[in-house]
């Protein structure tokens, strides 16, 4: 009887944890109907023009870039020549992978109280970049209106990538560790 009770305790934690994203996620699209800001997922030049480009009819809003240390330099000059002012450029180079692009920025999001970002990332790229957005932006309370750049692979990335991160991204939000360090490429 004792092992029945710890049981349903551990379940109705597990579903409790489960269940608070999306609950969360609702609350915010009906409190922040409208995206407040543009994400940009770095990894291609093609999709900061596209940002740019993008910006162009929503100059109000700040763009924030994530990728590795190395390209923010060419981000900002791409976004620059679009008109962006430096005071709407936020480029960050902490993040290592996919993972690290959402939870190295939700933390800033939610400081500078926005709750809800376009996110631009390449159309095969949108799926995974969509669930971990949902993981570790709805777990603050931020969600995402996805913005895809059209882009020359005809297959989405692989189901086996996307539930890793989604494993790696409830790590994330258990422990606050992404799990990053196991990926090898970073040694």
């Amino acid at each position: 009887m004792k092992f029945n009770r710890v049981w349903l305790v551990w379940l109705v934690a597990v579903l409790l944890l489960i269940s608070f994203i999306p609950v969360r996620i609702a609350v915010t699209f009906r409190q922040a109907p409208t995206p407040q800001a543009i994400f940009v997922l770095g990894g291609d030049f093609a999709r900061t023009r596209f940002a740019g480009k993008f910006w162009l009819s929503r100059r109000d809003l700040d763009i924030w870039v994530s990728d590795f240390p190395q390209y923010l330099d060419e981000h900002q000059r791409i976004l620059r020549k679009f008109g962006v002012l430096p005071s709407q450029l936020h480029l960050d180079g902490a993040a290592t992978d996919t993972v690290t692009n959402f939870t190295s920025l939700v933390d800033d999001f939610v400081a500078d109280n926005l709750h809800h970002v376009y996110l631009i990332t390449s159309d095969y790229h949108m799926r995974r970049a969509r669930v971990i957005a949902s993981v570790v932006f709805g777990s603050r309370g931020v969600v995402v209106s996805p913005v895809a750049v059209a882009s020359s692979r005809d297959e989405d990335e692989s189901l086996v990538r996307v539930v890793r991160d989604f494993g790696r991204c409830w790590l994330w939000v258990v422990t606050g560790r992404s799990g990053a360090g196991l990926n090898p490429r970073l040694d």
